[in-house]
Formats: C-alpha cells, sequence, structure tokens
C-alpha cells in the first residue's frame, strides 16, 4: 500500500483534487467573466432547486433546457466558492 502523507499535506493534495473538475472550471470560469451576476444565478438555482426544473421552468416561462443550465451553473459557482474559499 502507498505511503500516507503527514495531515497537512494530505488535506493539500485533496483540495487541490477538487479543483481539478469540470464543475470547478465552469464555476471559475462564471466569477471571472460574470461577477456581476454571481448572486443572482446562486439565488436563481436555489430557486429551481426548491421548486424543481419543470415547475420553475412552467412558472417562468423558460425552457426545461434553458432551467437546467441555470441550475448547472448554479451548481457550479457554489462548489467554485466552496472550494476557492
Amino acid at each position: 500500500m502507498g505511503e500516507r502523507l503527514p495531515g497537512s499535506l494530505q488535506e493539500d493534495t485533496f483540495l487541490e483534487s477538487l479543483m481539478d473538475t469540470r464543475l470547478y472550471s465552469m464555476g471559475a470560469f462564471f466569477c471571472d467573466e460574470h461577477p456581476d451576476l454571481v448572486d443572482e444565478v446562486i439565488a436563481e438555482s436555489e430557486a429551481i432547486e426548491a421548486q424543481g426544473l419543470r415547475g420553475y421552468a412552467a412558472a417562468h416561462g423558460i425552457s426545461l433546457e434553458e432551467c437546467f443550465q441555470t441550475l448547472l451553473t448554479g451548481l457550479a459557482v457554489r462548489y467554485y466558492k466552496a472550494v476557492a474559499g
């Protein structure tokens, strides 16, 4: 079996692995390109979670695909902010 790393090094390695994902990259890109929309997309994605994709899409007159993209973007932004601090 592999050698165990010291606690802080093991944590650093774990955090680095979290940053090596598409969700993290997507969140970072959105935050860099649209910093003024971060709070809005987070709030909208939380509303979609609460109401469900179909319910939110129907209530707001948007396509299911657009609703899903907003949800995914909001999740990515929240993931990025949670990992990056």
